[in-house]
């Protein structure tokens, strides 16, 4: 059956306007996406058969060009399409969260950080400066890594804070494999970083880990 002959309260496009777009599975949100099917499918089905192929929505959306038009009813116009699309969410928190500007809302730090950096297939250290009232200073990217880590260096990541006077910091960095739980090394850097900067006065706010879901929050599970 086409969606359009659907119940108004269950199409995806109807149901966003509705019921705002985090009600919408993440087989409904590809929908959207999607706009049709293919023969004898509606493109809510279409979308749970790529997110089966993929395993997840992270890895559809991190698939590279060839990969992603080798999937039955995708193509380059939709890579395209997808590509715009995530570019303009990462512009758009950029926007959000530039020079600055005072973080107030841990909702919009963690879209901000997921928009940054998952759907690398390698590790990225990163970290948000911030001045004395939590403003916004620069947002770098320090080091990187391979799918299976990134060295870090305290000395360097307290030169970076140091040049940019900053008052308080906010790691993030991601984990390729989706997982988002720290290993016993994240937290082991994560001390050595807190006590090399605290050298200077410059308080470590949290430390995200950014994978599939939520990005993992230290402050919020007690390890800082």
């Amino acid at each position: 059956m086409s969606i359009k002959n659907w119940p108004a309260d269950e199409r995806p496009r109807e149901k966003l306007l509705q019921r705002g777009a985090g009600a919408l599975t993440d087989a409904e949100l590809l929908a959207i996406f999607l706009r049709t099917g293919t023969a004898g499918k509606s493109a809510v089905d279409m979308a749970r058969e790529l997110l089966s192929e993929y395993g997840s929505l992270r890895a559809l959306l991190g698939a590279d060009q060839e990969r992603f038009c080798q999937s039955h009813g995708l193509g380059d116009a939709k890579y395209a399409q997808l590509q715009a699309v995530l570019e303009m969410a990462r512009r758009h928190f950029a926007e959000i969260l530039q020079r600055g500007n005072a973080l107030t809302s841990p909702d919009i730090t963690r879209a901000y950080l997921s928009a940054q950096l998952r759907g690398h297939s390698y590790e990225i250290f990163a970290c948000l400066f911030l001045d004395n009232q939590h403003r916004v200073i620069q947002w770098e990217e320090l080091f990187r890594g391979t799918i299976d880590g990134a060295s870090v260096y305290p000395r360097e990541v307290a030169k970076r804070a140091l040049f940019h006077h900053a008052a308080a910091v906010i790691f993030a960095h991601n984990h390729p494999s989706g997982i988002n739980e720290p290993s016993q090394a994240d937290r082991q850097i994560t001390d050595k970083l807190k006590q090399a900067l605290g050298l200077f006065d410059i308080r470590v706010l949290d430390h995200f880990i950014v994978g599939d879901g939520p990005p993992f929050s230290f402050a919020e599970h007690g390890l800082l």
